[in-house]
């Protein structure tokens, strides 16, 4: 990948260096920047367990997993899993030539999400900050990114961005000079460029970023989007359904189905960590504490719950990934609900009209109709036919 070899050419580590990844764990830079910090640490400042799970796949084989603990002091009684804390130690083998040179000497790897990083880790301790524009969501996030490094670099530490011209790397450049007082550009190649900051004696802005600031600024609208509202109108809900959101964002459509599922459960599901944190924030808020079953927890798809079975299975899937319009984040989600879907459950999904999915979602259950909405958006229904073979229930 273009981005990954620019910043192999120009980010400069220390073997001792203490290197922080700023929601860019799918970098394959990662490793690279590994071989290069045999006895440093990197920290995967990640929302994305996806991105996550890729880069410990790169990184080694062996690691110590983190322990999941509930976070916060002041619990409702509804049953929630939230965002594991914790870090998680890679030792490796030692990057030298031959079998003979594995002397596990390798970095420290470690992860903290990225919505959470000042609340968990102390400031000015880092000496490089990455921030890959193209695993980036939004702007929102860019501009997290942004004070975060400011949050975390040492005085004279370096924060490097990469990214195209046609996603706004020069004004993210602007911005970097607003905040840091410095900037400039180490390389340029085919609309990539690299552009690097560092911190000063004295940080020009002291306002340290919280996880709400995150929160706030992508879920701030606070309100259903079109093709939500439309799925929930076509929703056939029954009273004791056990029902699955994949990609639940900040909660909202189920805790519609949780309003009225009063005698089974919802099970939330986002492979983002700032999503799940969100959708616990509005169960709480929601007054259905200690009345339902609800639980949220992060999860990849329906990898969390693969073990589990649903009545009632709906997703409002992302179709962009990177930047990148991609029909393989739904395709997932649809045959992974094809496994996990009673066989006289009811699956629904809702999308822009000109995406596709009705083969796949055919491939998976054998049938597929439109139960819903408009010029735009369309909202699919599928059942397991005989001819499915779902998975044992």
């Amino acid at each position: 990948m273009l981005q990954s070899q620019l910043l192999a050419n120009t980010v400069q580590l220390a073997p001792d260096a203490h290197l922080l990844f700023l929601n860019s764990a799918a970098d394959p830079f990662v490793p690279v920047a590994a071989q290069q910090i045999p006895t440093g640490s990197i920290t995967l400042a990640e929302d994305n367990i996806a991105a996550l799970q890729t880069a410990l796949q790169h990184v080694g084989d062996r690691f110590i997993a983190p322990n999941i603990a509930p976070p916060g002091t002041s619990r409702s009684n509804v049953p929630v899993i939230i965002a594991p804390r914790g870090s998680i130690a890679l030792p490796g083998t030692d990057v030298g030539d031959g079998a003979e040179g594995a002397i596990n000497r390798a970095p420290t790897v470690r992860h903290v999400a990225f919505h959470e990083y000042t609340s968990q880790e102390p400031a000015a301790t880092m000496d490089c900050a990455i921030l890959t524009m193209l695993y980036q969501p939004g702007n929102a996030w860019i501009h997290y990114g942004l004070a975060l490094a400011a949050y975390a670099l040492r005085p004279g530490g370096s924060l490097y961005v990469v990214g195209a011209k046609d996603r706004g790397v020069m004004t993210i450049a602007k911005h970097m000079q607003e905040r840091f007082g410095n900037v400039e550009t180490l390389e340029i190649h085919k609309g990539q460029r690299v552009v690097r900051s560092q911190q000063p004696a004295i940080p020009l802005l002291n306002a340290i970023p919280s996880a709400g600031d995150l929160l706030h600024a992508v879920f701030a609208q606070g309100k259903l989007d079109e093709g939500t509202r439309l799925l929930i109108e076509a929703l056939d809900i029954h009273d004791d359904d056990d029902a699955l959101d994949i990609g639940c964002g900040a909660g909202y459509l189920g805790l519609h189905i949780a309003r009225l599922a009063r005698k089974g459960s919802v099970t939330m599901v986002d492979a983002s960590l700032a999503a799940v944190a969100m959708a616990h924030r509005s169960v709480l808020q929601s007054g259905l504490s200690g009345s339902r079953t609800i639980q949220i927890m992060p999860s990849d798809g329906v990898q969390a719950v693969s073990s589990q079975r649903f009545d009632l299975i709906v997703t409002n899937p992302p179709f962009h990934q990177g930047g990148i319009q991609t029909t393989a984040i739904a395709e997932r989600f649809i045959q992974g609900a094809a496994q996990v879907l009673r066989p006289n459950g009811r699956f629904y999904l809702v999308a822009n009209r000109f995406l596709k999915y009705e083969p796949t979602i055919r491939a998976c259950f054998g049938t597929v109709e439109e139960v819903g909405g408009d010029t735009k958006y369309k909202v699919l229904r599928a059942t397991p036919t005989s001819q499915t073979t779902p998975a044992n229930k």
